[in-house]
């Protein structure tokens, strides 16, 4: 078996320079689905609460170039009885539609569940987000429900397709 064209490691304060790099060249693409560090100070302050037992950051990096292809996120990590967490993702410009970030996505479904024992992953996708969408269904996940004016993003309130995966072997697809 061949190894993976990606792997998922931990963000940190020395990915500063090339995610706020590829930030500014996927801005535009970016900016309707996710809010996201632009600065050396908000990425401070990322990293700095990305990097808590609650919330945690990935690169996805492609193994052969080394390129930083996107970004897979855990945040609200619970324990205890509910074992939950809601993932969110967003690849770069330049990196999309090539199967990076389902094989990202894939690899932090199976941290998720295997390293970190949860239960159930949630993504909360805006309608109109059909390439977001599409990579949710294609990890796994089934659509739960609908959420009007769920998330505030740049400003207003948006409506949100919930989505979820549970750690069952017959819900985990496996990337190829």
């Amino acid at each position: 078996m061949s190894q993976s064209p990606i792997q998922i490691r931990p963000l940190d304060q020395e990915d500063a320079k090339v995610y706020l790099f590829k930030q500014r060249q996927s801005h535009q693409l970016l900016k309707p689905w996710v809010q996201t560090p632009s600065t050396n100070q908000e990425f401070r302050a990322y990293i700095k609460e990305m990097s808590t037992p609650s919330h945690r950051a990935y690169g996805a990096i492609h193994t052969l170039t080394r390129e930083m292809v996107g970004v897979v996120e855990l945040r609200d990590i619970y324990m205890y009885d509910f074992k939950n967490s809601y993932i969110t993702y967003y690849g770069f410009v330049g990196h999309l539609k090539q199967g990076f970030m389902r094989l990202a996505v894939h690899q932090v479904i199976q941290l998720a569940f295997h390293h970190l024992k949860l239960h159930r992953l949630e993504a909360n996708i805006q309608p109109d987000n059909t390439a977001s969408i599409a990579l949710a269904h294609s990890c796994g996940f089934l659509k739960e429900g609908y959420s009007p004016k769920f998330i505030k993003k740049n400003g207003q309130w948006r409506d949100h397709e919930r989505w979820a995966i549970l750690n069952e072997k017959q819900n985990i697809r496996r990337a190829v």
